[in-house]
């Protein structure tokens, strides 16, 4: 088999991972080890809130290291630092941060059943690295400081395969109080493979809050659905992105501040 076919089996398995059960009762804990990391450069068309269209460098990265498994990306945005970007007076980073830790290899076991082939003790954190506080000493609410703790999985979905789910309780480090709940999902599906090796792939995750304070939030739940169809070679993927947007963070929609509709996303990316 020639060495590119060999190299894309290799990342089609690091990023769906098998569909068998974790089975860690050998205590080897480190035999479904794998990393990978990328860069993306990307475009976004009205993203929301707010209807933002803006460039960024999209640093992603993740794996799996014993009982941890990681998923996690750096935005930079408006890249040229251009007055006329929307992202002009924004912060400049956005970081997502998702360890979580496998109850089956922390516990040398087999914690599966049906299709769940996997638990975990999940997190989630979303940094935004705008300051908490003004320099009037009020809270800064364009700061983003938000930490997400609860119980995490993968399960076996038909012809998605290996499909992440994990529900958490959303726990704000700014106003040091909790804020209802999320489940997230999230899939990596190749389903067309061209004769050079390369392959064609449906890939996507769904961010759904609920049960959200009204003190906090103008709206009780919402959240988002990416669809995206990316094209994979060995060190390059080329691809399209739809956003749906309801009620997203908990913004109710309205006039001033649209939250809900659809956005658009194309990348590059190369791998390392």
């Amino acid at each position: 088999m020639r060495k590119s076919l060999v190299a894309l089996s290799v990342l089609a398995a690091s990023l769906s991972a098998a569909t068998n059960a974790a089975d860690y009762t050998d205590g080897n804990i480190h035999k479904n080890d794998y990393k990978w990391s990328q860069f993306n450069l990307m475009y976004a068309f009205d993203e929301l809130p707010g209807e933002s269209s803006h460039d960024y460098l999209e640093m992603e990265f993740g794996g799996r290291s014993g009982i941890f498994d990681l998923y996690g990306y750096v935005d930079i945005f408006n890249l040229t630092n251009s007055p006329s970007s929307d992202k002009a007076t924004a912060p400049k980073m956005f970081m997502k941060f998702a360890p979580r830790v496998s109850l089956d290899a922390l516990t040398h076991s087999d914690l599966s059943f049906g299709p769940v082939q996997e638990l975990y003790f999940a997190t989630l954190f979303n940094w935004n690295g705008a300051a908490t506080t003004n320099q009037d000493g009020s809270a800064n609410l364009g700061s983003v400081n938000n930490s997400f703790w609860g119980l995490g999985s993968d399960v076996n979905v038909p012809w998605l395969g290996k499909v992440g789910l994990n529900v958490y309780g959303l726990y704000d480090l700014n106003k040091k109080d909790w804020n209802g709940y999320q489940i997230s999902t999230n899939w990596f599906k190749p389903f067309y493979t061209l004769d050079n090796g390369s392959f064609v792939s449906y890939q996507g995750y769904i961010d759904y809050q609920f049960e959200m304070k009204e003190e906090y939030s103008s709206a009780s739940n919402g959240g988002v659905m990416f669809n995206g169809i990316y094209w994979h070679s060995e060190r390059y993927a080329v691809g399209y992105g739809l956003k749906a947007y309801k009620d997203v963070y908990g913004i109710k929609d309205s006039d001033s501040l649209k939250s809900t509709g659809i956005s658009h996303y194309v990348s590059v990316t190369y791998k390392f």
